[in-house]
């Protein structure tokens, strides 16, 4: 578990980020976390479509006031609307029926919202694309030349990456676009189960080998 929510310089923040930090219960803190993760992206989108909804008539000439509740459009949601194909876009429809409360949704506003989707769900997967391949610099500069030589695996968990095909897409695209066709290859990202578990096994593991060796040449 990198726990690499926790960083917050340096990140490319929109009107909507910044609200949607200064109104959560750690203002300040995790903004990495609040740019990429599942439990986020639902409600930045959400806070665009309100926006979008105030200043023309996106959904109609009335508000839908179920999109003023915070968190109600969640990201479950959006991978739903970005997977349907149909020429209506009718799931889309239903959606922001059912859950926003939008009624009879013209085409152009359901196009629209999955758009919105799709550039928030991009940047996410980018922002992320681009913290593995940090990682990846990170271990190479450390262990002088011995990660982008061989054929290294990144291992993810998490219903986001699992379940969300746009976004594994777009970060394993910003993984190849910063490291190039060369390193890249070398690179896998796989999907994995219990990861944080698995993790923490290996480094105990790993510590257990180190404090052996060390009681052993004493």
């Amino acid at each position: 578990n990198t726990e690499w929510g926790a960083f917050s310089d340096g990140l490319p923040l929109t009107e909507f980020d910044r609200e949607m930090d200064d109104e959560s219960i750690n203002p300040g803190e995790q903004i990495f976390e609040k740019t990429i993760s599942g439990m986020y992206l639902g409600e930045i989108v959400r806070r665009v479509l309100v926006k979008m909804a105030e200043v023309s008539d996106l959904f109609g000439h009335s508000f839908p006031k179920k999109l003023a509740e915070p968190f109600v459009l969640r990201t479950p949601h959006l991978c739903a609307m970005q997977q349907d194909t149909s020429d209506n876009l009718g799931e889309v429809e239903s959606i922001l029926s059912d859950v926003i409360g939008v009624s009879q949704a013209s085409l152009l506003a359901r196009r629209v919202t999955v758009e919105v989707s799709d550039c928030i769900i991009r940047r996410g997967g980018r922002l992320a694309g681009a913290g593995i391949v940090g990682i990846l610099e990170k271990m190479e500069n450390d262990s002088r030349g011995h990660i982008f030589g061989r054929r290294t695996v990144v291992a993810m968990d998490g219903g986001l990456y699992e379940k969300y095909p746009q976004y594994r897409r777009y970060m394993k695209e910003a993984v190849a676009e910063l490291l190039g066709p060369e390193r890249s290859n070398r690179i896998a990202i796989e999907h994995t189960k219990d990861g944080s578990g698995i993790g923490a096994a290996l480094l105990a593991a790993a510590n257990s080998k180190y404090a052996a060796a060390q009681i052993s040449t004493r």
